[in-house]
């Protein structure tokens, strides 16, 4: 009898172990909508010195640009296009895991991205990326929040604090990435505009 409890619960890990790998990497959602509990994603809150405009076209440019850089299509590749929506995938490491999730993304030009999931490690998730013109339109202020929710009560709940420390370290990551970009380009481009006139005397 105690062999069986012994196959029993190498079995039971088994499957656990199975479970976890599986919503960790997004191949398996599970979205019952029992016990949904939701928690809030940010805010964060990045000053860029480059203009709204410039901001909205660098981050928009996996989902919107015909032939985006290399790096970034090894992370996102759109599946569908429309005029103001794609539907992207986004591959993202997560420890020793590499997680596809698959979202929706919207935009609203100059001011507002977002992007609600369709298919990842937990059943919902909706985020908003804000711009908003400051310093007299010489910087943008970019404001991130979103809201994630999970099933089964308490258990989803501690699986759904999980996700959310490393979605929000991605999504600060991103951000950081975007306006050390965006301040480049706005850079380069003050210092041409200032060319002719730094050869008056």
């Amino acid at each position: 009898m105690a062999w069986a409890a012994g196959v029993l619960a190498i079995a039971l890990s088994a499957l656990l172990g199975l479970l976890f790998v599986l919503l960790s990497t997004g191949r398996l959602t599970l979205d019952t909508g029992w016990g949904r509990r939701r928690r809030s994603l940010g805010p964060q809150l990045v000053r860029i010195q480059a203009p709204r405009e410039m901001v909205f076209d660098l981050a928009g440019v996996p989902y919107l640009s015909p032939n985006p850089p290399r790096d970034l299509r090894d992370k996102v590749e759109v599946l569908e296009r429309g005029d103001d929506v794609v539907i992207a995938a986004h591959k993202t490491r997560a420890g020793v895991f590499t997680t596809v999730t698959v979202e929706s993304v919207s935009f609203l030009r100059p001011e507002r991205i977002a992007f609600r999931l369709l298919r990842g490690p937990v059943p919902f998730v909706a985020e908003r990326f804000l711009l908003r013109e400051i310093d007299g339109g010489a910087a943008t202020e970019l404001e991130y929040s979103g809201e994630l929710g999970t099933d089964f009560w308490g258990i989803g709940a501690a699986w759904g604090a999980l996700v959310a420390r490393y979605w929000e370290r991605t999504v600060a990551n991103a951000l950081e990435s975007l306006k050390a970009s965006a301040e480049r380009t706005a850079k380069r481009g003050s210092v041409r505009a200032a060319g002719p006139a730094s050869s008056e005397p």
